[in-house]
Parts: C-alpha cells; sequence; structure tokens
C-alpha cells in the first residue's frame, strides 16, 4: 500500500486571519474546501502538531502539516454515449456544439459524462495522447456552449495546437453582461493570473499572463449588453474575468459577477459562436460558426418584452 504524501505549509503574514480550510484549498492543487475540511475530520491536518477545525483562523509562523491519501492510478476512459452535435468531421478533425453543462474532460468531481467520454464512445478506434484528454487542443467553460475542436490523430492535434498556441486563431463569442457597455467597440488589455485571495479564482493582477479581448456592441437594453467578443490570447476564464474588471460581469456568472437580474437566467450567458483556423492535412481554412442556443435566445426574447433596448 501506497504512502500517504505529507505536506507542511507555513502561514504568511499576508495570510493571517484566514480561515484554515480556505488556505489550505488555496496552497494545495487540486484539494477543494469540502476535501480539506474531509482532511480535518478524519485528523489528517495538524496546527502546530494539534487538530484544527475548518473555521480555525491561521496565525501568521502557524505550522500546518496535511496528510493527503496517495492518488489513485488512472481509470481507463469510460465510454458514455452522449447527444452532442457534430457540425464537422473529416478524417483529421470532429467540431461539436458543446451543449450547457457538459465539460471538456475528466475532472475531480466529473469523471464520466464529459466531452472525451462521448468521444470515447462515438470514435472508440482514436488513439491519442494525454488517454484522459484524447484529442484536446481548446476547452470551453462547463456552463459555456458552442464550438469546440477534437483532434482524430496525433498529427492534426500538434497542427491545431500550434495553430492555438501561435494566435492565428479566430476565436469569437457572445455574451449578455451587466450594465450599458460604452463605447460600442474596444479592446481589454489586462494581465490575468491567480487571485491570490482565492487560488481557485483567476484575477486581473500584475505580473499575470498577457491577455487580450476585444469587445464590440450587438445590442444594448437598459440593464445588460449584448456584445460579441475576439479572443486574441485564451486564458482561463479570460472573457468572464476581463468584462468584470471593466464593470461589466457576464450575465448569470456566479464566480465573477454574482448579480440579480430582471429576467431568469438559466446559466452563464456565453456562447462561442465562431470559429477559423487552417484545416491540418490540406492547409485551407475553414469557417464554422453555430447561433445562441434555445435557452439563450428565451432570455434576450424575456428582455426585449421587459425593457426593450436602451436609448
Amino acid at each position: 500500500m501506497r504512502d500517504a504524501v505529507r505536506l507542511v505549509l507555513d502561514v504568511s503574514e499576508r495570510e493571517h486571519g484566514e480561515r484554515l480550510d480556505r488556505l489550505i484549498s488555496a496552497r494545495i492543487t487540486g484539494v477543494s474546501r469540502s476535501f480539506a475540511q474531509s482532511l480535518m475530520k478524519s485528523g489528517d491536518v495538524l496546527v502546530n502538531d494539534q487538530p484544527a477545525k475548518p473555521a480555525y483562523r491561521v496565525r501568521t509562523g502557524d505550522r500546518i502539516v496535511v496528510l493527503l491519501p496517495p492518488a489513485e492510478p488512472p481509470t481507463e476512459l469510460e465510454p458514455v454515449y452522449l447527444p452532442i452535435p457534430v457540425l464537422y468531421e473529416d478524417e483529421d478533425i470532429i467540431v461539436f456544439d458543446k451543449p450547457p453543462g457538459l465539460v471538456t474532460h475528466p475532472a475531480p468531481g466529473h469523471e464520466q459524462d464529459t466531452l472525451v467520454n462521448a468521444l470515447k464512445a462515438i470514435r472508440p478506434d482514436l488513439q491519442l495522447r494525454p488517454s484522459d484528454r484524447p484529442g484536446i487542443v481548446h476547452r470551453l467553460d462547463k456552463d459555456t456552449s458552442g464550438l469546440i475542436v477534437v483532434a482524430k490523430h496525433e498529427a492534426a492535434r500538434l497542427s491545431l495546437l500550434k495553430q492555438w498556441q501561435g494566435r492565428s486563431v479566430i476565436k469569437r463569442y457572445v455574451a449578455l453582461v451587466h450594465g450599458v457597455v460604452e463605447p460600442d467597440e474596444g479592446t481589454i488589455e489586462a494581465p490575468i493570473g491567480r487571485d491570490p485571495r482565492d487560488r481557485k479564482r483567476m484575477a486581473v493582477v500584475p505580473g499575470g499572463r498577457p491577455a487580450v479581448t476585444h469587445f464590440r456592441v450587438i445590442e444594448r437594453f437598459r440593464s445588460a449588453t449584448l456584445v460579441e467578443l475576439e479572443l486574441v490570447t485564451g486564458r482561463t476564464h479570460q472573457i468572464r474575468v476581463h468584462m468584470a474588471f471593466i464593470g461589466h460581469p457576464v450575465v448569470g456568472d456566479d464566480v465573477y459577477g454574482r448579480r440579480p437580474f430582471v429576467v431568469p437566467v438559466p446559466r452563464q450567458f456565453l456562447h462561442a459562436t465562431y470559429l477559423r483556423f487552417t484545416l491540418p492535412s490540406t492547409g485551407k481554412p475553414i469557417e464554422l460558426e453555430t447561433p445562441l442556443p434555445r435557452d439563450l435566445k428565451d432570455v434576450l426574447d424575456a428582455l426585449r418584452a421587459r425593457e426593450g433596448v436602451a436609448a
């Protein structure tokens, strides 16, 4: 039987007064607050050699010992049949129109029912690495819908990866954001990194990775604005972070802009609507577009009926 992993954390002045469970989840990658709390209940967290409760407020100089259970060996990817529309397919790639609520690849808490589980079911002969993310070059957040490209073999994956990393891919999204956005178009250029107050979130921070987002207003309402966004870079949660940074968080975003809204919103209003890139084998450009799904159209219809467009 493999031994537990022993980690030692020293509390800095900046962390003084932080809840113990929050500090552990922020400092240890892959450990959630709920998992940290379960470790404390089982006696696997000590503060200055004494058991402690999740709500304990740490002090500068505290020495925290965390015993993590050994990692389980990776399991074989389970094929799961899911109704995901395929918008384009050739010998190199598949382009899906991802519905909301679907995780791109397996992760803690989402081991099955992901896009790659569905890929394994419909294309079981694909042999790609890494095995838990076969063919994945980019991803969409769970509650973001729209276009996502998957490679069918390693050469295609490397070709697509080069394009994504080289920023030659045109990626456009549509979002409904809080407030009336001015001017009609603009560019947000602000570095993004881990939020120092909550390591599970991203934020605009000094020394973060460069991030650039172009926006264009499509339609204004009294309480919100429908915008098209084009990503130059592809940082984690980039659109959500940048729009919140300029004071216009995405409607329905419970992480970066939790605000009440005038009509019911089923999820964050963000849809990957357009992609332009080069096909791996032929080198020819391809453009793909998908309209807003029904749930987001219903939000716009309700909003127009309630308040109309802004003057």
